[in-house]
């Protein structure tokens, strides 16, 4: 034979509540928010026979051709060097769609702390090169958007993706 047990709606309600309230409170405290940085980058390493300055080139190239601005590049190992320093090569070149940058910032003030997009060329350990950036799904999910914006930054995103394919096979 079933037992059955009536439970008070607004009873239930307040213990479901009172066990949000305690997780949340509990996971504030106890545990900070950590992000996996793996998950928040693309990494492309540099094919064989690619030198950095082939990579450097054909990035300014596609850029170029897909007209999106190179407005700053960065020569961090340079400066590391400059402060007497060793340094594997840390390259960092920003990228940018100005129109779609002043619709997105627009929209939320807080895509500003993403701009201008940036692509590194860093060398490892062992010597081997790789081309990083952001990963822009991240933003592009963000369902607060609207479809004339992820579009737009979709098609930032693509570009991206392909001035990196480019400098990583030494495309010209």
């Amino acid at each position: 034979m079933k037992t059955r047990i009536k439970l008070n709606p607004a009873l239930l309600l307040l213990l479901l509540i009172s066990i949000y309230c305690y997780s949340a409170s509990t996971l504030a405290e106890d545990k900070p928010l950590v992000v996996d940085l793996e998950q928040t980058v693309v990494k492309m390493p540099l094919q064989d026979g690619i030198t950095l300055e082939d990579a450097v080139e054909s990035m300014k190239l596609r850029a170029n051709i897909l007209n999106i601005k190179l407005v700053a590049e960065l020569p961090l190992s340079k400066q590391i060097k400059a402060m007497g320093e060793k340094s594997r090569f840390i390259g960092i070149y920003q990228f940018c769609e100005p129109l779609t940058a002043k619709t997105m910032v627009e929209y939320d003030i807080n895509f500003a702390a993403y701009l201008p997009c940036r692509i590194s060329l860093v060398e490892d350990q062992n010597g081997k090169a790789w081309l990083i950036m952001m990963n822009m799904e991240m933003l592009l999910n963000n369902p607060k958007l609207n479809k004339q914006l992820k579009d737009e930054a979709g098609k930032v995103w693509n570009n991206l993706n392909e001035i990196m394919r480019a400098g990583a096979n030494g495309e010209l």
